[in-house]
């Protein structure tokens, strides 16, 4: 049964970056939900329930987090911790309860697992292989850590210091990422899969600008401060080719605006010059008003 369940397992991982390859960072519910063949069977890589054992395994093979919506909170608030590793909620609060236990039971093993993030309703973030290191009952809650797809061998029962390290390490990579992703994906739907300049709707084309950069202290990833865009109208925001006013008009910048260089900057950069910003619905969305002012005053300086 061992071999049977690190073939599984490989496949899985195989089945999920195949996905990958074809959705990029975010995949999508039916996808993961209609799941792979295996010598005849069909094994889902989701279910209603966070914690999900197919029936063709003994242990659970993903544990997944609610996206978050607008019509109601998470069940779950599950979490990076200070210690850098991931605490995941256990099923209800019944310790013992059948999942519960079977994740007991695969940090025991230390066999891998596949943690789907919740990123927006329908669309989810994998990452593999991951392991339950820690179980803290009072807290109702498991530890999480993320290891090196590299490495990912047979299964190793004895943890070194070594391996904690490199947990460590990558988990705090994945975490970074994490919010890299869920931040293009909810600017994204905040804007209804439209570039905000030229309303392109192609997802894969689209990427999520920050207004204030990451970097600085006011350029949280929060919705008002980012804006839906298309590669090409991205790096002109970024370097400063275009630039949004506080009233949500795009400029362009002087010299482009006068540059004679065919139908491409024609019609991908001057022809949008005054044109009105596409914005999100929700007033909350919509670009902060003030950050919009700092990141012009930039571009009024580049020019």
């Amino acid at each position: 049964m061992a071999d049977l369940d690190q073939r599984v397992r490989l496949a899985a991982f195989d089945f999920l970056e195949r996905l990958r390859q074809t959705h990029g960072d975010t995949l999508p519910r039916a996808d993961l939900l209609a799941g792979f063949q295996f010598e005849g069977n069909r094994v889902p890589l989701l279910a209603p329930q966070g914690i999900f054992k197919p029936a063709i395994l003994d242990l659970p093979l993903s544990i997944t987090t609610v996206p978050p919506s607008d019509r109601k909170p998470r069940p779950y608030d599950d979490k990076f911790s200070p210690d850098g590793l991931l605490r995941y909620r256990y099923r209800g609060t019944d310790a013992d309860h059948r999942d519960n236990s079977g994740l007991r039971e695969a940090m025991r093993r230390q066999v891998p697992l596949v943690y789907l993030h919740g990123i927006v309703p329908g669309w989810y973030m994998a990452s593999w292989p991951v392991y339950i290191v820690g179980d803290d009952p009072p807290a109702l809650t498991f530890s999480v850590a993320v290891d090196d797809k590299q490495l990912l061998v047979t299964p190793q029962i004895t943890e070194t210091a070594e391996t904690e390290i490199r947990r460590r390490y990558v988990t705090r990579l994945i975490r970074q990422r994490l919010h890299q992703v869920a931040f293009r994906e909810r600017v994204l739907e905040a804007y209804r899969d439209h570039c905000a300049i030229c309303q392109l709707r192609h997802h894969e084309l689209l990427e999520a600008a920050h207004i204030v950069a990451d970097r600085e202290s006011e350029g949280e990833p929060r919705i008002s401060n980012g804006l839906a865009l298309c590669k090409l109208h991205h790096a002109a925001f970024d370097c400063h080719i275009i630039g949004i006013n506080p009233g949500c008009r795009v400029e362009v910048r002087l010299d482009i605006l006068h540059e004679i260089d065919g139908p491409m900057l024609e019609h991908g950069l001057q022809g949008f010059h005054g044109s009105a910003l596409l914005v999100p619905r929700r007033e909350a969305w919509k670009p902060d008003p003030r950050l919009l002012e700092q990141r012009y005053e930039r571009f009024l300086r580049a020019s």
